[in-house]
């Protein structure tokens, strides 16, 4: 080898060190879809409509508290081969995982509410279809993709919600570049505050759309599935590449949360009725042009056909780790799209809706976070793997802020301020 030779060897290297990155991503991608799911459209959208730019703070401290926790339930998969909720089954006692089952199957009726609904109002805006009708076709089309993992396997899986997140990301994020943002406005809202119960209301609401419990528990089984139990002489590189994987794939979801709620702060603030998802389509068609307004309806389409997906994958991984029991998959995503089709089916807002499901998910985080910051502090369990002082420092400090966000706006419910 000469001296000329060096740079070429060097340039070669570091392509295969960055092809070998970007092939180990994936599952965090496929998490990342709960995280920019139509709940969050509903969220960001009101709190842009109502609140302007004064909100944005809350998805920044959120999506940083997001990628926390999914990286701390992938590193959880990956250094035990087991799943968040397989791990609770093995330790928690008949009544304790039957008790903590309940909870997670109220979250994940939550979460297929809003999915549901999002996509249902996705499609009567693109087509005029009745919302029923939307949510029965976004619950079928949901199931293909689930077929898709289990007869294809997960690489096609991933393959296809990283599709339908690009398309998302594009739909959601083309109001930036098309309407007239205030850029100073938009950096004043990284100053925390919260002016009333309203704020705190939607500072909820946009926590729980963000920090998503069923997220939590699928991270770790996507890991488990993805690379089993590592040899451990390739965990460390594997650690790595999942920490990127988390990165790239929540400063995705967390960009285009906030380019929802600046677009709705830019062009929707004090309008009447753009506060729900019809209004704020009418307001952008009306403000940005038809075309913005067709991306906009396909994106919303987009994202709640791959959540409805990616949220029935997760809670039958809860099913099968805390009640050892797998259902046929046909069997349990109809029981969790009831309540959806009954909301839609009885003629509910679909807008408000989505806000209080989100909310619901917002209680359900803590009986997620807490146990996977435990067992990730479990040097039994975790052997060399150990969260650190800082990673668990920063483990709990993001479960006390869910859990007194979550009390505050309990008070604030009951006295009716709220």
């Amino acid at each position: 080898m000469t001296a000329s030779d060096a740079p070429a060897i060097v340039r070669a290297s570091r392509r295969r060190s960055l092809i070998r990155l970007v092939s180990g991503f994936g599952p965090a991608f496929v998490a990342a879809i709960a995280y920019v799911d139509p709940g969050n459209v509903a969220v960001n959208i009101s709190a842009g409509a109502t609140e302007g730019y004064a909100l944005i703070w809350v998805l920044v401290v959120a999506n940083a508290m997001a990628a926390l926790v999914q990286f701390c339930s992938a590193r959880l998969g990956l250094v035990t081969g087991s799943s968040l909720p397989e791990l609770l089954g093995h330790r928690l006692s008949r009544r304790s995982r039957i008790a903590f089952w309940l909870q997670a199957e109220v979250v994940a009726a939550a979460t297929d509410v809003a999915e549901v609904i999002g996509g249902a109002v996705a499609l009567r805006l693109l087509f005029g279809l009745p919302l029923l009708l939307g949510g029965v076709i976004v619950g079928g089309v949901s199931l293909l993709l689930l077929a898709s993992q289990h007869r294809r396997g997960q690489r096609t899986f991933e393959g296809l919600i990283v599709g339908l997140l690009a398309v998302l990301t594009i739909g959601f994020a083309a109001g930036v570049f098309t309407g007239t943002t205030d850029w100073g406005g938009a950096a004043g809202g990284l100053l925390p505050r919260l002016k009333d119960g309203g704020s705190v209301l939607l500072a909820a609401s946009m926590l729980g759309a963000t920090v998503m419990p069923h997220a939590i528990y699928l991270h770790s089984s996507l890991s488990r599935d993805r690379h089993g139990k590592p040899a451990e002489d390739r965990l460390p590189h594997l650690l790595v590449v999942t920490r990127w994987d988390v990165v790239v794939a929540l400063a995705l979801a967390g960009a285009v949360n906030i380019a929802l709620l600046v677009v709705a702060a830019a062009n929707l603030q004090g309008r009447n009725g753009t506060g729900t998802i019809d209004g704020a389509h009418a307001a952008i068609t009306a403000a940005l042009g038809p075309v913005i307004g067709v991306l906009f309806a396909v994106g919303l389409l987009a994202s709640g056909l791959a959540s409805s997906s990616v949220g029935a994958y997760a809670g039958s991984e809860v099913m099968a780790g805390l009640l050892k029991v797998r259902v046929p998959l046909l069997t349990r995503r109809l029981v969790t799209l009831l309540p959806a089709f009954v909301l839609l089916g009885i003629g509910t807002p679909p807008t408000a809706t989505l806000v209080l499901s989100q909310v619901v998910l917002s209680f359900g985080i803590p009986f997620a976070v807490v146990p996977l910051i435990r067992l990730n502090s479990d040097p039994v369990l975790m052997g060399p793997y150990v969260a650190g002082r800082a990673l668990k420092i920063a483990g709990w400090a993001a479960a006390g802020v869910v859990i007194a966000l979550n009390v505050v706006l309990l008070g604030l419910t009951l006295s009716g301020r709220a």
